[in-house]
């Protein structure tokens, strides 16, 4: 089976981000396909280089590069959603006059237009939060 996945909750504030991480991880290991990962609305923060959790913590962008990797899978941070919460990549960061980006490895920044194909490449799509 072909899922899409949509997360709409960042990390660390809500358990939507690490259902959607355990529900892709295991959807992987049982031989289904992952048409690709969205990232909305707060969602997006996943998708940062510069969290720093605790050391017993996990780090949620640590896992879900490590996700992409190793299984091949698209993360995408939607583009609005991400410049509103500061999360740039070194494009988006030069085009907006700043002087860092902050993506982690393995996310992309991309439109509602990412999410709309995944919709319609995958059996199921699967929404992690409100």
């Amino acid at each position: 089976m072909k899922f899409g996945i949509l997360v709409n909750e960042g990390p660390y504030t809500h358990q939507a981000s690490d259902s959607a991480y355990h529900f892709t991880a295991a959807a992987l290991r049982a031989g289904h396909e992952i048409v690709r990962v969205f990232f909305y609305h707060d969602g997006v923060n996943n998708g940062t280089r510069l969290s720093v959790p605790p050391q017993d913590d996990r780090n949620v962008s640590e896992r879900w590069s490590a996700l992409a990797e190793e299984h091949d899978v698209e993360l995408i941070l939607c583009v609005a959603a991400a410049q509103r919460r500061g999360l740039l990549d070194e494009d988006e960061a030069k085009r907006a006059g700043k002087n860092a980006d902050n993506m982690a490895p393995g996310f992309q920044i991309s439109g509602l237009g990412q999410l709309i194909d995944a919709g319609i490449q995958a059996d199921r799509t699967v929404v992690f939060g409100d």
